[in-house]
């Protein structure tokens, strides 16, 4: 994850907007909401609300920008804000019922678009390819929750502590 991270901000750096490999691409706003969750997973346990000053700094995320996002997480019934001193934000339900699929979607909408879905022009067994890839990406970010996230995190600390 760090090496994804540091490509994330080396790219951001050269104004290049999207975080992993060439081809499929996603967006920086899709990786910070993606470690916003991911941030706020951890601490869902304690059941007391984040500081978005502080889940800035533990994701390595701009503040101004996390708060925009969480603010959309929020809305999309994925986070929820805590008013006041204690205030921050909490997940509005457990880490194994939040999807890598469902921080994607309330981001962007759709993980993945081809226009030529849409294209009249476009060859429908093109289309239909196409569809099929869109069904697959989505399906595989679906099966991905932040529970298992957490704890495949929590496994990499333990073995790095041995």
């Amino acid at each position: 994850m760090d090496r994804v991270c540091a490509l994330s901000r080396q790219r951001l750096a050269r104004g290049v907007s999207s975080a992993y490999a060439p081809g499929v691409k996603f967006s920086v706003k899709s990786d910070y909401a993606a470690r916003a969750v991911l941030g706020l997973s951890r601490h869902y346990a304690a059941g007391t609300a984040v500081p978005v000053e502080v889940l800035a700094v533990e994701q390595r995320v701009p503040a101004k920008y996390l708060l925009q996002i969480l603010i959309e997480l929020r809305a999309h019934g994925i986070a929820r804000s805590v008013r006041g001193r204690e205030g921050g934000y909490l997940l509005s339900r457990p880490p194994a019922q939040i999807t890598l699929g469902d921080v994607l979607r309330a981001v962007h909408g759709s993980m993945f678009e081809a226009p030529a879905v849409s294209d009249p022009d476009c060859p429908p067994e093109l289309q239909r390819a196409w569809n099929r890839l869109q069904r697959s990406l989505e399906s595989a970010a679906s099966a991905i929750t932040f529970q298992q996230l957490t704890e495949e995190g929590a496994e990499k600390e333990k073995m790095y502590y041995i």
